[in-house]
């Protein structure tokens, strides 16, 4: 709702787990556009096709791939065409990653131009839920992160109460 999602979009869930944005993603856009679920756990990218399959979301692809690792300059981590993508979400994903700068380029990397990242993660360690507090990665060095690597703040969004939202454009 706070995204703007359009039918006939292309866009990525980064680190889509067990894909709750993954699903949301491909009713919105419907069966002319294309949901990309990336993420480092096979296993849940197989269950994520299967019930996307047997909930008739045709239109999702899963990629296996670790953000940590590069690849060729042509494919980069994501395996995604450059300049691919109208939309992606990265939610709960940057307090994992080690190499955040490179994770970013390479989002910046597949986003056609004018395309939106919402980015979510958490504002803090919660005495067991969510990430351990060295691991967090704290509002304004996550908004620098993106804005170094050449995308526009467009806004913050509300995430719930242990999140915070932000939404970039690429120019």
């Amino acid at each position: 709702e706070q995204f703007d999602i359009a039918p006939g979009m292309k866009v990525a869930d980064f680190g889509s787990g067990a894909g709750h944005y993954t699903f949301l993603l491909a009713r919105a856009v419907g069966e002319s556009g294309r949901v990309y679920a990336l993420d480092v756990q096979k296993d849940l990218l197989v269950t994520l096709k299967r019930e996307a399959d047997k909930a008739h979301l045709f239109n999702v692809e899963v990629i296996c791939t670790d953000f940590d690792i590069a690849a060729d300059a042509k494919t980069g981590a994501t395996k995604l065409k450059e300049n691919i993508l109208d939309r992606a979400i990265v939610a709960n994903v940057l307090f994992q990653i080690t190499h955040r700068e490179q994770f970013v380029k390479e989002i910046v990397r597949v986003m056609r131009s004018e395309g939106k990242i919402l980015v979510v993660d958490w504002t803090d360690s919660f005495g067991g839920i969510g990430p351990d507090k060295k691991s967090i990665v704290p509002k304004q060095k996550c908004r620098s992160m993106f804005e170094a690597a050449g995308l526009t703040f467009e806004k913050e969004i509300s995430a719930g109460s242990h999140h915070y939202g932000f939404v970039f454009k690429k120019i």
